[in-house]
């Protein structure tokens, strides 16, 4: 097959541990990538992600989850492509979309910015200010309490005491959920034979101010390289240590097929540990998790 004769593709997933009733969404995101792709795949991966950070329905962007304190919304996002673009934002405040701002990053000296410096920047770019805390995430974030002030973690493996006992937040603590660890994401690959990834999180509650996941992360959120893109979903915390988007990159990129793959993947993580994985190559794209997740594949 020659890169002339790849047939072009977008997979978006909304987020481990969301829900099958909202892979609208997800099929609207990879629509919306697919109409960018005559710009490439990383147009394509890109454009996907906005529209789930748009939607609201999804732990990023307008639908980023609140910090402790009920005030603060901090967001990671990242794209590579595989001709050597590479952009990350970590711990962004007051933006819409921050993975465009992760876009523009990538145009710059720099492959990563951080907290006042990324808002600051996006400002440079162009992208005006934003401040929204949904509903939902403010539903969230009162439930979060209710389960940080009980005997049940809030986080897999984490006492429930450790927030109180290490807040750094300006405000006090408020109490005497479990949710927010998921993340959007996108790949791509056009015609020409590129591949691109694109990811963005609101954040993960409970957690400290200033917490970075995976999503931000290379080789651990997110790859992309010559032979195919991968992103993935879960609580950030483990997937680092797994080093788990440039892992199934390398066992793709060695001939496992798809969907072992991206199997194997998912067997690196306890049950309870909440991950999802997609992935595409030059002749296979697939999507996996081990709880419910969102998503979509449409190709050309």
């Amino acid at each position: 097959m020659t890169q002339q004769e790849l047939k072009p593709v977008v997979v978006v997933h909304g987020g481990a541990g969301g829900s099958r009733a909202d892979d609208d969404g997800c099929v609207h995101a990879a629509r919306r990538g697919m109409s960018e792709m005559n710009r490439g795949a990383l147009a394509a991966a890109t454009a996907a992600v906005v529209a789930l950070e748009d939607d609201g329905r999804y732990n990023a962007g307008s639908g980023s989850v609140l910090c402790l304190d009920g005030a603060t919304i901090e967001m990671d996002a990242a794209v590579m492509d595989s001709n050597g673009k590479l952009g990350a934002v970590a711990c962004i405040q007051r933006v819409r979309n921050p993975v465009l701002v992760a876009r523009a990053v990538a145009d710059t000296p720099h492959w990563l910015l951080a907290g006042d410096g990324a808002e600051r920047f996006a400002r440079i770019a162009g992208i005006p200010p934003y401040y929204h805390a949904s509903e939902r995430a403010r539903r969230k974030h009162d439930e979060l309490l209710r389960k940080l002030a009980g005997a049940q973690a809030a986080l897999p493996g984490v006492a429930n005491a450790a927030f109180s006992h290490y807040w750094n937040y300006a405000a006090p603590p408020q109490f005497a959920t479990e949710d927010g660890c998921d993340t959007v994401g996108a790949v791509a690959r056009d015609g020409a034979g590129n591949f691109a990834a694109a990811c963005s999180t609101g954040g993960s509650a409970p957690s400290l101010l200033g917490r970075v996941g995976d999503t931000p992360i290379i080789g651990s959120g997110f790859y992309a390289g010559k032979l195919g893109a991968v992103a993935v979903t879960g609580i950030g915390e483990h997937i680092v240590r797994r080093l788990l988007a440039h892992t199934v990159y390398q066992w793709l990129a060695e001939g496992m097929p798809m969907e072992e793959a991206l199997e194997a993947g998912i067997a690196l993580f306890p049950r309870e540990i909440d991950v999802g994985i997609i992935a595409v190559n030059r002749k296979e794209s697939g999507a996996r998790s081990n709880k419910d997740m969102p998503r979509a594949e449409v190709s050309a």
